[in-house]
């Protein structure tokens, strides 16, 4: 672990990303409300800050309409407090562990959106049988293991079940969402599609059965999504 004077010296160095990390994450919360997402408290949005080993997070138990810059907390990669004004999220151990594993990740969201969490609820993957989720989610949204609250349980879980997989989602069982993206605004955006296709297949099912898309298409659409679409 770095030490707190290394740490401090990391802080001096790159204020000027730690404070727009504070200013995006901040304003990523709001797309959570935005989405319904979230209830009351519940829920967060961190952000890896560029060329450091800190991470910025939601403080815990604040109102999300009392949310500033200010509030948001930064930390180190193994979860500990390197400044803020607030306790960081009772989340912060499962981020930090998956910055820790994941290089390539610079944001992860946690939700209960009531159609994802319902599935989580089950313990039953979400099954790619829309276009919509062949695209953002290259198949299932896979379902990781319980695991309590309060170290890095949840976040080794979330490592583990989403190796070799392409969805950026994972349903946590008996718990929530959590999603991943190479910025936070990619893993906000997983979100609210995760929840999305939750409640769209919810409401096909209720019709009978669900036939899943076959893979070739499900490649076929995920590489069109990722390499050719938007501007």
């Amino acid at each position: 672990m770095t030490s707190t004077d290394d740490l401090q010296d990391l802080l001096t160095r790159h204020r000027t990303e730690v404070e727009r990390a504070r200013e995006h994450v901040c304003d990523l919360h709001a797309e959570l409300t935005r989405w319904d997402l979230v209830t009351w408290t519940s829920g967060n949005v961190s952000a890896r800050v560029p060329h450091t080993d800190l991470m910025v997070i939601k403080p815990s138990g604040v109102s999300y309409d009392d949310l500033t810059p200010r509030d948001m907390v930064v930390c180190d990669l193994h979860g500990a407090l390197v400044e803020g004004r607030h306790k960081p999220s009772s989340d912060t151990d499962a981020h930090a562990h998956v910055y820790r594993a994941r290089p390539d990740v610079g944001g992860v969201v946690h939700t209960h959106s009531p159609y994802a969490t319902a599935w989580a609820a089950r313990g039953e993957p979400v099954p790619c049988a829309i276009t919509a989720m062949a695209d953002e989610f290259g198949g299932d949204i896979p379902v990781g293991p319980f695991a309590r609250i309060g170290d890095d349980s949840i976040g080794r879980g979330i490592v583990r079940t989403l190796e070799g997989h392409r969805s950026p989602a994972v349903l946590m069982r008996g718990h929530g969402v959590f999603t991943i993206g190479a910025t936070a605004k990619a893993a906000v955006k997983a979100a609210v599609m995760c929840e999305d296709v939750a409640r769209t297949i919810h409401i096909a099912r209720q019709g009978g059965p669900v036939e899943r898309l076959p893979q070739e298409d499900v490649d076929a659409l995920y590489h069109r999504y990722q390499n050719a679409y938007g501007q």
